[in-house]
């Protein structure tokens, strides 16, 4: 595979064994094989164990799992959509292209027509060739990976679009059209990259995770799509209410959008919200508003976006050192606690056997010392002894000498006694 890959265009799922995501996607990842065989497509696909192949797996800078890249050439672009078998195989048709042009042509008013039924968002390029047309196929090259690119003469184009003026980029969605203005919306790129979502969204983790790279603020209906109940249906109502009827105001610095279940928004988050609310995330940061009161209509909405706007909303979470503090311990939990529940064998190996290890050591530590401290308190006693005992000796051998002295001056003064009786005599 290494030697030969640049030879094909490979879509590779890379996977970790005990990786409970990775295990959720093998089935769908069999019929995306399955279908893109029967499809003829010129695109192979295969999955790499990535704790097995590191070397592989970190060549093409995979840092989670599972993670999908189509491998074409020297290039490797990375798939961040939700994994179903649709959108992972449209994703590489996409990319790959099939040996066609990375901007597609619309040659007639049909066509037009065909390729806007089958897409939600849809950017064309009209004109002839310019720097814009250059700026265009540039951007396409590094934005492929989300949406498709077409071009066409300003005559394929519905009869109710109107253009200022030639060149133009257009985006063709929610039912109507937006022109891209340079000295409104920036760079072609950011402009590209914030308009390739609808106004309204079904949000989830992986659509959350690109909506991070628009730099807008994400508007959430956290609700239960199976609960029918009045409060769930109007929250989600209310969002796009505003969505549709405040698009001018709010469409450059807000994305709306509803999701189903709180699971996701609690791990994001750290924290539990109740279901149903309406939650508001800065991607950018880790921040997130919160309405200080109950949400009954469109206009509290509306004053509360603009309190965000203005900066008297008070905003939670962040970035800061706490919060990056409290993020690596609850990651750590979750990770834990992943790896207990897709393999309870693995994870009492992989957590059991070095605790086990450390255990060990430590009770070594500590037994030798217990150990040494008891061997050395013998010595110093024994040695304690030793000298008690000299002592003892020193001083019998001082009474002796002492005894020995007095028994030897005794002897002295009975001679001395005995020369002076025999001079009296």
């Amino acid at each position: 595979f290494k030697e030969n890959r640049k030879d094909d265009t490979w879509l590779v799922d890379f996977y970790a064994p005990w990786c409970g995501h990775c295990k959720k996607l093998e089935p769908v990842w069999n019929e995306v094989g399955i279908e893109m065989q029967n499809m003829g497509s010129p695109v192979k696909v295969g999955k790499m164990d990535a704790t097995s192949f590191s070397s592989i797996a970190s060549e093409f800078g995979v840092r989670g799992y599972p993670t999908i890249k189509l491998l074409k050439g020297d290039l490797a672009y990375n798939y961040r959509g939700p994994r179903t078998k649709d959108d992972i195989i449209e994703f590489a048709n996409r990319v790959a292209g099939g040996g066609g042009p990375l901007i597609r042509p619309l040659p007639s008013q049909h066509m037009f027509e065909h390729v806007q039924k089958r897409h939600h968002v849809l950017f064309v390029y009209v004109g002839g060739e310019s720097p814009l047309k250059e700026k265009y196929i540039e951007v396409a090259s590094e934005l492929i990976v989300y949406t498709y690119f077409f071009s066409a003469s300003e005559d394929v184009l519905p009869e109710y679009v109107t253009l200022p003026e030639l060149p133009a980029v257009v985006v063709f969605k929610d039912g109507t059209y937006f022109v891209y203005d340079e000295y409104e919306d920036g760079d072609l790129s950011s402009w590209i990259n914030r308009e390739r979502f609808q106004g309204y969204l079904n949000v989830d983790g992986f659509t959350l995770y690109e909506l991070g790279d628009t730099g807008k603020l994400v508007a959430i209906a956290v609700i239960d799509d199976k609960n029918s109940s009045v409060e769930h249906t109007r929250l989600k109502s209310i969002i796009q209410e505003v969505a549709r009827d405040y698009r001018d105001h709010f469409h450059r610095d807000f994305q709306f959008g509803h999701m189903d279940g709180n699971d996701y928004i609690n791990s994001l988050l750290m924290d539990d919200l109740t279901v149903p609310t309406i939650v508001v995330l800065n991607t950018s940061n880790q921040q997130y508003f919160l309405p200080d009161k109950h949400i009954e209509n469109t206009e509290d909405m509306v004053r509360f976006i603009n309190n965000i706007l203005d900066g008297t909303a008070e905003a939670q979470g962040g970035d800061g050192l706490l919060q990056r503090i409290k993020r690596i311990i609850y990651d750590a939990k979750s990770t834990i606690v992943s790896v207990f529940k897709s393999s309870p064998l693995l994870g009492c190996f992989l957590f059991g056997l070095p605790l086990g290890v450390i255990s060990i050591m430590c009770y070594g530590i500590c037994t030798a010392d217990s150990d040494g401290g008891v061997h050395e308190h013998e010595a110093a006693k024994k040695e304690n002894g030793d000298r008690e005992l000299t002592d003892e000796g020193s001083e019998e051998e001082q009474e002796e000498e002492k005894n020995g002295k007095y028994t030897e001056l005794s002897d002295g003064e009975l001679k001395q006694k005995d020369i002076m009786e025999k001079k009296k005599d």
